[in-house]
């Protein structure tokens, strides 16, 4: 027996993929979500072996929710986007379906996950590439323990790196997000966060001056106390944003 778990926030949706799963007795549906917070609790609890998953849903979106899992899990998206959107990460994702779908897609859907069950190693590669939400360029998505937080990007002081990890800092600590700092370098608003070394990513508003420290080396001084060092590149990148 395979258990999946359908999260979709539209009742008809959940109500055609379980009406099509009625055909494999040997699919068990774990549970139903209408949200991203609802569905990271259920794949924690269930372990699923695929989950159908919406993309545009409330509080977070699918891409979000995925962020959030830390263990390899397979996707099938059903959404309303159009094919162009998908195209950055349909090589990534078992599969999609277009809404609206029929049967002999869904059966498409489901034989190519059977036929590709052994890959384990899509979900990073597709949050990589995917392409994102409007609100997702505006906030981060993370989860502390059973906790899910949305922390909006112009709370957000710096990030670090740290191992395979990114802590993300707030006036409350830091919460940690398994992304790169490239990942957060090009998907962050070059005008307000600057990468001013390998492990740093400051918020320019943060800054309230910069000193020298040592030869031919500096530091940033942030609002709150903090010093973050600067390579001689993130130097250079910073002073082109702050116009020095």
């Amino acid at each position: 027996m395979k258990k999946c778990i359908i999260i979709d926030d539209e009742p008809l949706a959940r109500s055609i993929v379980k009406e099509y799963l009625q055909a494999h007795p040997e699919m068990e549906i774990a549970q139903e979500c209408s949200d991203g917070f609802e569905g990271v609790k259920a794949i924690m609890q269930h372990k699923p072996d695929l989950i159908f998953l919406d993309i545009q849903m409330p509080k977070i979106t699918g891409f979000e929710m995925l962020e959030l899992i830390d263990f390899p899990v397979s996707v099938i998206f059903t959404t309303a986007f159009d094919e162009y959107a998908i195209k950055a990460f349909e090589t990534h994702a078992v599969d999609y379906l277009l809404k609206p779908f029929n049967k002999e897609r869904f059966e498409k859907a489901l034989a190519k996950w059977e036929q590709n069950a052994a890959k384990e190693d899509t979900v990073p590669p597709l949050l990589e590439q995917a392409h994102k939400q409007p609100e997702e360029a505006h906030r981060v998505v993370v989860k502390n323990g059973s906790n899910i937080k949305i922390i909006p990007i112009n709370d957000i002081h710096y990030f670090e790196a740290y191992d395979d990890y990114v802590k993300i800092f707030t006036k409350e600590g830091y919460s940690l997000k398994k992304k790169t700092m490239n990942y957060f370098e090009q998907s962050l608003p070059s005008h307000q966060f600057v990468r001013v070394h390998r492990s740093y990513i400051v918020q320019v508003a943060q800054i309230t001056k910069i000193e020298v420290f040592e030869k031919d080396s500096h530091v940033a001084v942030l609002k709150s106390g903090v010093k973050i060092p600067l390579s001689k590149t993130g130097y250079g990148k910073l002073k082109e944003v702050l116009g020095l």
